[in-house]
């Protein structure tokens, strides 16, 4: 079997699937390294081999997220040998062989910690680029591949398209966002470039700002605010502060572009204070009726009831 030839067609079965062009990238750069690991032919591998490889990766002390990740691919490399090229074999990853993973809550900023953070950023793309992450929970992913055509100031909505799984999703605007942004469009470079975010100064003027440049910004911006911030925790700080504010927990699902709710549903278990005053109105009316005079009414009203 011709090993490189499977792979570029694994490869274009992954592009038919309409994977993203990083999904690609990262899962034939995967199967790469595990076929030069690999000693015995790529169709004699056995679930035992494929064990010897965990072990191999555990030793070079990746992740337990980043070995997920390899044996993902291998897993839908095998598959597409099976099913498509209909090699007869069984495939040697197994659901079994993930590694179990911690799962972290969100990390979020609170009510001080932004408004630290955005009183050091004095430069009006970088404003609106963290405004728009705080306010409508995009992806540095997203900010950096956001197109002219998609900002609606009229109805004061963004079209995010092909966000994470490929998916699309409409985003609304805030009054400080939306004031941002429309600061920005004011002294944005000229340029025929479609993005909206576009590099500043020097000879890649004009050009589009790519997500390592705003990664680099943010930090940047909080070396000066005194406290280690990411891109992605603006998303987290937007999520916390909707549910806070009573916001329902499909409608924050659905602006984040979650899957699943009970991706958004960790929110819950970070700072919900909607939860926090729940329990003390409620214990509010459970200790009243507790009380002496309380218990007294309480009598009353089983009598009634009886």
């Amino acid at each position: 079997m011709g090993i490189t030839n499977s792979i570029i067609n694994y490869r274009r079965s992954l592009k038919r699937h309409n994977y993203s062009k990083y999904t690609v990238r990262n899962y034939v750069c995967t199967l790469r390294q595990f076929v030069i690991w690999l000693d015995v032919p790529i169709e004699a591998a056995t679930h035992k081999k494929m064990l010897s490889f965990i072990d191999h990766l555990l030793a070079k002390r990746l992740k337990p997220k980043t070995i997920n990740c390899y044996l993902d691919s291998i897993r839908g490399f095998y598959d597409y040998l099976i099913y498509e090229e209909q090699l007869k074999m069984q495939n040697p990853v197994k659901l079994g062989d993930a590694l179990r993973m911690s799962k972290p809550l969100p990390r979020f900023l609170n009510d001080e910690q932004v408004r630290a953070l955005f009183a050091q950023i004095d430069d009006p793309r970088d404003f609106a680029i963290f405004k728009l992450m705080l306010r409508c929970g995009l992806r540095v992913q997203e900010v950096a591949k956001l197109t002219l055509a998609a900002v609606d100031l009229k109805r004061g909505q963004v079209f995010v398209y092909h966000g994470k799984g490929a998916k699309d999703r409409v985003v609304y605007l805030s009054k400080d966002a939306y004031q941002a942004l429309l600061a920005y469009l004011k002294v944005r470079p000229h340029s025929r470039v479609k993005r909206v975010f576009l590099v500043n100064k020097g000879r890649f003027r004009g050009q589009p700002l790519n997500v390592r440049g705003i990664q680099y910004r943010m930090k940047y911006y909080s070396k000066k605010a005194g406290f280690k911030v990411s891109c992605h925790q603006l998303r987290h700080t937007m999520a916390t502060q909707m549910l806070n504010a009573d916001a329902d927990l499909v409608t924050i699902q659905d602006l984040l572009g979650h899957a699943y709710i009970r991706t958004t549903e960790r929110y819950c278990r970070v700072s919900n204070q909607k939860v926090r005053r729940d329990y003390y109105q409620a214990m509010e009316k459970v200790v009243e009726r507790h009380s002496p005079g309380g218990k007294k009414q309480l009598d009353n009203d089983e009598i009634l009831i009886n």
